[in-house]
């Protein structure tokens, strides 16, 4: 079993605000040499599978500066300091979309991709969501609200409809839940 690097200094060569890029230098428990690697400090991500009582899925479609284009998504943002995961998606899902949920399960927490990045992301099940109010996206955001059948999901997946990986994964761990491979676990905004 691969042993842990150990560091031997770290320096932070950016902060953009929303991350922040550091430098670690790390020696290598085999070889005993030291090397660069460099890391994104990010906070912490939401992601809601939103389901209506008509079990529809609640999808936002938005503008990503990343690919240069606009993606069919799931509502979520990042959790503000101080802030719980689940309050994170509470607040994701009524600004986004104008919707709130009867129901919230936990679908769990994954590593987008810890080769280089600090954070987590969390996803929420949302469910009996109804509309209660008009978004209130924030200012850099330019958001449309979309209902799909869940029966549709695997075919936007299948199609490219939905591309964002995150946004893969959360339905994964939906239909793992579904067959009975991911314990549910309710909570309590």
């Amino acid at each position: 079993m691969p042993e842990d690097w150990k560091k031997v200094d770290s320096r932070v060569l950016q902060d953009a605000g929303i991350f922040r890029l550091r430098e670690d230098r790390a020696t290598s428990p085999r070889t005993g040499e030291t090397w660069p690697f460099f890391v994104l400090e990010l906070p912490d991500w939401v992601n809601v599978i939103a389901i209506t009582e008509d079990a529809d899925v609640v999808f936002v479609r938005q503008f990503r500066h990343g690919s240069g284009t606009v993606t069919l998504e799931i509502p979520g943002g990042i959790v503000d300091p101080g802030e719980t995961p689940l309050a994170a998606a509470v607040r994701e899902l009524r600004e986004e979309t104008g919707y709130v949920a009867r129901r919230w399960l936990d679908l769990g927490t994954i590593e987008p991709n810890p080769a280089f990045q600090t954070n987590r992301c969390h996803t929420f099940l949302a469910q009996g969501c109804s509309k209660a109010g008009a978004p209130e996206p924030d200012e850099r955001e330019d958001i449309d609200v979309e209902l799909a059948p869940v029966e549709a999901v695997g075919r936007l997946l299948a199609s490219g409809a939905i591309t964002h990986a995150l946004v893969g994964i959360a339905f994964q761990r939906l239909d793992l839940l579904q067959r009975g491979l991911l314990p549910t676990k309710a909570v309590v905004p």
